[in-house]
C-alpha cells in the first residue's frame, strides 16, 4: 500500500515558510474564483446554491488532503452540470446522494485496483485539444458577467451561452465593461510593477472599492445569490433496492467522468509545474471526496482544471494551497458572506479570462498543428470542438475513437508481408538475403498482424512450381484472431496445392496464438523453425521427400 501514500505527506516532508505562505496566498485567490463558480454550477445542476458551497468545501478540502496530486484543486465542475441536473429530475435529491455515494465506492476500488494508469491511453493531442476547449468554454461563459449583459434565458451548454450573449449584447452594461477592462489591467501590469502580490487579489480589492464607492450600477455576488451561511449536516440518503438499482447506471457515469477529468486536470496541472502526480492515490481521494460530499447536502466533484490552473498560477506548490481554499470558503460561509457579496461579478470574469488564457496553451496548440501528422490533428481539432460545442464525455469518446483508427490504420500501414527476391529474378544477384534453393519461396511478414493488416497474407492461386513455403515471422511482435485465421487460411490453400509450410522464428505471443487455436498442433513441431537458416536447412531436407 504504500503506493497509496497521499502526496500531502510527500510534501510536508520539507514545508516551509515560505511555501505556507505562498500556499495561503493561492488559496484565498482560488477560494474568491471558486465561490461565484460553485454557485453558479449548484444552479447549473439543479440544486441549491450552498450546495455547490458545500461541494466545494468537504470535496474540494478531502481531495486536496489525500490526492496524489501537488496542486488538484477539486469541486463542482461543468462537466457534471447536465448529468446532475438529469438525475435529480429523474431520481431527486436522495437518487443523486446515491449514485455520488455509489460512484465514490466505484472510484475508490479503481485507485485500489491500480486502474489510474489508464491516463496513459490518451493521447496528447486529446490532452491539448481538451485542455484550450476548456479554456474557450470558461471565456464564453463569463462573456454575460463580463459585460454585464441581461440574459433573456438560462443556458447551461457552451453554445447556448454563445447565443444568447450575441442576442443579448444590445443590454450591454458600460459600466460593468469598464470593471472588466479595469480588472484586467490590473491583472496584466499590476505583476510588472510589483510581482510578489497576487494581481487577482489586487484586482478584487480595487474593482470592490471603486463599485462601492463609486455606487456603480454593477452586479455583485450579493446582488446575484441568496445563499444560507448554514453548516452542511451529515443526512444518510435513503438507500433501497430499488433506488440503487436505478441510480447505478448514473453511479458509473460519475464515476468514469470523475476519473477521466481529475487524472486529465491532474495531467495539465503536472506539466505547468514539471512534476509528477500519483494517479491511483487520485482516484482514492477522489472516491472519499464524492462520498463525502453527497453525505454532506453536496454534489460530484472532480477536479478542476482552471481552478487548478489559478492555484499553480497564484503560486500553489502543495495540497496545502486546496485546503486552505475549502477553509476560505467555509469561513466565508459561515462569517465573511456579506463581504464577499461585495466582489463584483465582472471582477471575477477577468480573473477567469485571464486563467483561461493561461491554461489554453495556445501555443502549444501552434506548435502541434505545424509539426505533427495531420491525422494528429485532426484529433485534436476534433477534440477541441466537440469540448466546446458539446461537452467533455462527447469530446473524449469521439477523440478516442478517431486516436485508435488512426493508429490501427498506422500499424496496418507498418506491416508487411513480401516475397524474397531470387537470383533466378533479379539476374544480378541484388536483393539475395539467403541461398535459397529452386523449389522453395520465402516470404518475409513485418509488423503486428492484427485484423487491420490481416488482407496483406497473400493467396496462393497459381501453379508456383515450388514445394515449400517458408513464412518468416521474426519481426511479427503480436498476432490477432484475424490475422491468424488468414494464416489458417493461407496453409489451407497450401495444401491443397502440395506445398509445405513452414514458419521461421515466431515470436513468444504469435506462438502463444498459434498453440491456443490447435494451428500449431495442425502444422506440427517440424513446420516450425528457430530462424531462417533453419527452415532452409529444413526446406532442403523435404526436397527429396517431395520430389
Amino acid at each position: 500500500m504504500r503506493e497509496l501514500t497521499p502526496q500531502l505527506i510527500h510534501s510536508l516532508k520539507h514545508y516551509s515558510r515560505q511555501d505556507l505562505a505562498k500556499d495561503l496566498t493561492a488559496g484565498i485567490i482560488v477560494a474568491i474564483i471558486a465561490l461565484p463558480l460553485s454557485i453558479a454550477l449548484a444552479l447549473a445542476s439543479g440544486v441549491s446554491p450552498e450546495q455547490g458551497l458545500y461541494t466545494a468545501i468537504i470535496a474540494g478540502f478531502l481531495i486536496s488532503a489525500l490526492g496524489g496530486s501537488k496542486v488538484q484543486i477539486a469541486g463542482p465542475t461543468a462537466a457534471f452540470a447536465t448529468i446532475v441536473a438529469g438525475i435529480v429530475a429523474r431520481s431527486g435529491m436522495e437518487g443523486l446522494a446515491t449514485a455520488t455515494i455509489l460512484a465514490g465506492i466505484l472510484l475508490i476500488l479503481m485507485g485500489v485496483l491500480r486502474m489510474g494508469s489508464m491516463i496513459k491511453f490518451i493521447p496528447y493531442t486529446i490532452t491539448t485539444g481538451f485542455t484550450a476547449g476548456i479554456a474557450v468554454t470558461i471565456l464564453i461563459g463569463q462573456l454575460k458577467d463580463f459585460f454585464g449583459l441581461t440574459f433573456q434565458n438560462a443556458p447551461v451548454e457552451t453554445m447556448e451561452k454563445l447565443e444568447e450573449v450575441i442576442r443579448t449584447f444590445p443590454t450591454v452594461n458600460w459600466a460593468a465593461a469598464a470593471v472588466g477592462c479595469l480588472a484586467l489591467a490590473v491583472l496584466i501590469l499590476w505583476p510588472r510593477l510589483f510581482p510578489k502580490i497576487p494581481p487577482s487579489l489586487i484586482a478584487v480589492i480595487v474593482t470592490a472599492g471603486a463599485v462601492k464607492l463609486l455606487a456603480l450600477p454593477v452586479n455583485t455576488i450579493g446582488d446575484l445569490y441568496t445563499i444560507s451561511s448554514a453548516l452542511p449536516r451529515l443526512t444518510l440518503p435513503a438507500l433501497s433496492y430499488d433506488t440503487v438499482a436505478a441510480v447505478l447506471p448514473d453511479a458509473f457515469t460519475i464515476a468514469v467522468l470523475a476519473a477521466i477529468e481529475s487524472l486529465l486536470s491532474a495531467v495539465v496541472a503536472d506539466e505547468m509545474i514539471s512534476a509528477r502526480h500519483n494517479s491511483n492515490m487520485e482516484l482514492v481521494a477522489q472516491g472519499v471526496g464524492n462520498a463525502a460530499s453527497a453525505l454532506f447536502g453536496g454534489i460530484p466533484a472532480t477536479g478542476a482544471i482552471a481552478r487548478t490552473a489559478a492555484n499553480i498560477k497564484n503560486g500553489g506548490r502543495s495540497p496545502v494551497a486546496g485546503m486552505v481554499h475549502a477553509v476560505v470558503l467555509l469561513l466565508v460561509l459561515v462569517l465573511l458572506m456579506p463581504y464577499a457579496a461585495l466582489i463584483p461579478m465582472p471582477c471575477i470574469a477577468a480573473i477567469l479570462f485571464q486563467v483561461a488564457y493561461n491554461m489554453s496553451g495556445w501555443r502549444t496548440v501552434i506548435k502541434v498543428a505545424k509539426h505533427s501528422p495531420k491525422s494528429d490533428v485532426a484529433v485534436l481539432a476534433a477534440t477541441f470542438l466537440l469540448t466546446v460545442v458539446f461537452d467533455l464525455v462527447v469530446a473524449i469518446a469521439v477523440g478516442l475513437s478517431l486516436a485508435c483508427l488512426l493508429f490501427m490504420k498506422r500499424m496496418a500501414d507498418v506491416a508487411v508481408v513480401k516475397e524474397w527476391e531470387y537470383v533466378e529474378d533479379t539476374g544480378d544477384g541484388q536483393g539475395r538475403l539467403k541461398p535459397v534453393p529452386s523449389h522453395v519461396m520465402v516470404y518475409e511478414i513485418s509488423g503486428p498482424m492484427f485484423f487491420g493488416a490481416a488482407d496483406k497474407i497473400p493467396h496462393i492461386e497459381r501453379n508456383t512450381g515450388r514445394h515449400v513455403l517458408i513464412l518468416r515471422m521474426r519481426s511479427v511482435p503480436a498476432m490477432d484472431i484475424t490475422a491468424l485465421n488468414s494464416l489458417q487460411r493461407l496453409c489451407e490453400e497450401c495444401k491443397d496445392k502440395g506445398i509445405q509450410v513452414i514458419f521461421s522464428h515466431v515470436n513468444d505471443q504469435p506462438m502463444s496464438v498459434f498453440r491456443k487455436s490447435g494451428l500449431y498442433e495442425q502444422i506440427g513441431p517440424e513446420g516450425f523453425a528457430p530462424n531462417i537458416d533453419a527452415a532452409l536447412a529444413r526446406a532442403s531436407e523435404l526436397e527429396t521427400v517431395l520430389r
